[in-house]
């Protein structure tokens, strides 16, 4: 299997920086989506099969925050994984995101081979 991964971020630096570090971490990637922020990943979601989602979640125009509600809530999208690369890290804050689904987290800056744990921690999880 490969995956089609989708990076929300409104730094396209950042966005970069994901792409090649998945790359680095051996994951068969057939496709990269990119979006500047929730409301084009929302809508790259509805116009694309996407396997992995990575976010943010402080963008303009709609947060992270909003776009994981909204995938939540759909009963088409719910069961992407859902993956926050951020540089907010509290326990606490991790703690509410895995209680609405998030199914791993990312603090930035981050180092590729924390990348690929956590990216391959979520895959295992998800071939369950």
């Amino acid at each position: 299997m490969s995956y089609r991964i989708l990076i929300v971020d409104d730094s396209r630096t950042t966005r970069k920086m994901v792409a090649r570090s998945l790359k680095m971490s051996k994951l068969p990637i057939s496709e990269v989506v990119e979006a500047e922020n929730g409301e084009e990943g929302l809508a790259a979601l509805e116009a694309s099969e996407i396997d992995i989602v990575f976010s943010d979640l402080n963008m303009p125009v709609m947060t992270g925050f909003e776009m994981i509600d909204r995938i939540k809530e759909s009963d088409k999208l719910s069961a992407i994984p859902l993956i926050v690369i951020s540089t907010e890290g509290s326990a606490a804050r991790i703690e509410h995101l895995k209680s609405q689904g998030v199914n791993g987290y990312i603090r930035k800056p981050f180092q590729p081979e924390t990348m690929r744990d956590v990216v391959w921690d979520v895959v295992k999880e998800s071939l369950k």
